[in-house]
């Protein structure tokens, strides 16, 4: 089977989809990659749904991602007496270092950082920015702050952040760590790492990882924003975490600085994720609304890899529904007549390495030739990668002896992967990539197709080779 789309969709696993048939369903409405948030829940919940998605790529005979998402140095709410407590316009609230357990008059903030950072007159955003309080008073333990805009609730776990606050504080914590070995040893294929303001904040959790997953740095701060261009070039992938920027932005920001991303991350070649709210309302709705349809469609139109569900998956009442819907959505976006002229334009035109060169070859013979597929045979899977930056019209097949490297390239606009045996020399290469074409439905007898390739094989990084070949 393959999807009838290019742009990927990431689905957040929690209680509301933890049963292996529901995973399962996940994947056949649509989802290509897994997210474990180890924001939530308990290694041993995570390593049960790992253990469910596992399954299901046996099932289904496809390569599945696995992204697992840190924690990172997030402001967090300690447990708060049945599960939230509501606010309102002009009601006081008061946060504690050391509260317990928290309710209408104490709010636990188990984060000394943040009652560090405060000071009179600051403001603090909660509920996804919905909640505005400005501080009143503070010390090293405490804050009182009241609710200036807006109402909605303070929920166990829930993040909050300090508007245009400057924290001074490590990306990668100490729980961070013990995660990420946790999850390396599980066996995950990509890892995010959320509030990278720079790129050296990448270098401790690089060095752990050892090439063993691939890395994404999260955009989620000015910070970020300020250092883009170099945090991008030392990562694997980034993603645009539109709920913790919409806490250091203003929401009328949030349009162009999501392109801007995008262009960035595909000018390098970099796959890049859009996430939050996509489909919110699709927590409690059957369907999404006419404006999330367009938020979807407009992410596609800027050229994103993937796109990502978080609380419509995880804890929403129709998760299956809502992959369905944006899976439809997708499609449909990806169909009309101008898709692939409203993605020239935000083309880039430089070629960063030989491999990108090498892939816009193969567009461009693709093109002219009229061949049914681009067939990228990796070792690494950065073949298919550069393929995947020019957004080609015709269908990309990443064929790979790597499990490791398929399962990656689920995540990849455009990919098809495949895990296959190791092809020794250029015959056997074409030989494989014809006939995986075949047997995948992408081409019928007597088609052309182009591939690319690396020499010597099984190294890795060392595209170099373009050929064409006729099905038989």
């Amino acid at each position: 089977m393959h999807r009838n789309r290019k742009a990927k969709i990431i689905a957040t696993l929690g209680p509301a989809s933890a049963e292996h048939e529901t995973i399962q369903r996940l994947f056949h409405a649509g989802a290509d990659v897994f997210r474990l948030n180890f924001s939530h829940g308990t290694r041993e919940a995570h390593r049960g749904y790992f253990e469910k998605i596992r399954a299901v790529e046996r099932q289904v005979n496809r390569p599945v991602g696995i992204l697992l998402d840190l924690q990172g140095p997030r402001i967090r709410l300690g447990e708060i007496e049945d599960g939230a407590i509501r606010v309102e316009e002009g009601q006081l609230v008061r946060f504690e270092l050391e509260a317990g357990v928290g309710n209408q008059q104490r709010v636990p903030v188990p984060f000394a950082e943040f009652f560090a950072a405060l000071k009179k007159q600051m403001f603090i955003l909660a509920d996804d920015g919905r909640v505005r309080l400005q501080v009143e008073a503070c010390a090293a333990d405490f804050a009182e702050a009241r609710v200036v805009r807006g109402q909605g609730v303070l929920a166990t776990r829930r993040c909050l952040s300090i508007e245009s606050g400057n924290l001074q504080f490590t990306a990668f914590t100490e729980k961070d760590r013990v995660d990420l070995e946790y999850g390396l040893e599980l066996g995950i294929d990509w890892v995010a790492l959320p509030y990278v303001q720079k790129p050296q904040d990448l270098v401790e959790l690089k060095r752990i990882v050892a090439k063993r997953a691939r890395v994404i740095a999260k955009i989620d701060s000015r910070a970020s924003l300020a250092n883009l261009d170099a945090i991008i070039s030392a990562c694997d992938a980034v993603m645009i975490a539109r709920g913790d920027l919409g806490f250091d932005t203003e929401p009328e920001d949030l349009p162009g600085i999501q392109k801007q991303v995008v262009r960035a991350a595909r000018k390098v070649g970099n796959p890049v994720i859009v996430a939050t709210q996509l489909l919110d309302s699709m927590a409690v709705s059957p369907v999404p609304s006419r404006a999330e349809a367009s938020d979807v469609a407009a992410a596609i139109y800027d050229g994103a890899d993937a796109l990502m569900l978080t609380t419509e998956t995880a804890a929403g009442k129709q998760p299956v529904a809502a992959v369905q819907a944006m899976s439809k959505i997708i499609e449909r976006t990806e169909s009309t007549s101008h898709f692939h002229e409203v993605l020239s334009v935000s083309h880039p035109t430089s070629w960063v390495t030989k491999a990108d060169a090498v892939g816009a070859a193969a567009q461009n013979i693709a093109d002219r030739l009229d061949a049914a597929a681009i067939v990228a045979y990796t070792s690494s899977g950065s073949s298919a990668f550069s393929m995947a930056r020019e957004r080609p019209k015709k269908p990309i097949v990443g064929i790979t002896p790597s499990a490791a490297a398929a399962r990656q390239l689920a995540l990849v606009w455009g990919v098809h992967a495949v895990h296959c045996p190791e092809a020794t020399d250029e015959l056997k290469m074409t030989e494989l990539a014809c006939r995986i074409a075949s047997e995948q439905h992408f081409a019928r007898r007597g088609e052309s197709i182009v591939i690319s390739a690396g020499v010597p094989f099984g190294k890795a990084g060392s595209t170099n080779l373009l050929r064409i070949a006729e099905v038989e």
